[in-house]
């Protein structure tokens, strides 16, 4: 798979595999901007941050995090990035069945949810 670049209201993602028997993506996240709340049903995610000062929420827990914060996102657990400081890079790494269709947007600034 050649890796590609999707522009998103929020900012952008890179993505270098898909289903390999991970996907492997780089997100961008503007300041001022945020991911909507949303869950998987097919799939886990970790992420790393790599630069940026997010609000992380993940379930009912909303973290301040920064570069080299861990995060590890379960099957059907609500969750969000936001950037309110900074431009925000992270890496995400999915297992499971990844399809963009498997997110459920619970709500989203962008009139996606």
């Amino acid at each position: 798979m050649t890796p590609f670049t999707e522009k998103r209201p929020w900012g952008e993602f890179r993505q270098f595999t898909l289903n390999e028997p991970v996907t492997v993506k780089t997100i961008l996240v503007k300041k001022g901007e945020a991911l909507s709340l949303q869950n998987h049903h097919l799939r886990t995610e970790f992420w790393k941050i790599i630069s940026g000062h997010p609000e992380v929420t993940i379930g009912e827990k909303i973290f301040s995090a920064k570069a080299g914060d861990e995060f590890t996102v379960g099957i059907k657990t609500n969750h969000k990035i936001e950037a309110p400081k900074d431009e925000v890079l992270l890496l995400e790494i999915s297992s499971g069945e990844f399809k963009e269709d498997d997110i459920v947007r619970l709500s989203d600034k962008y009139g996606r949810a």
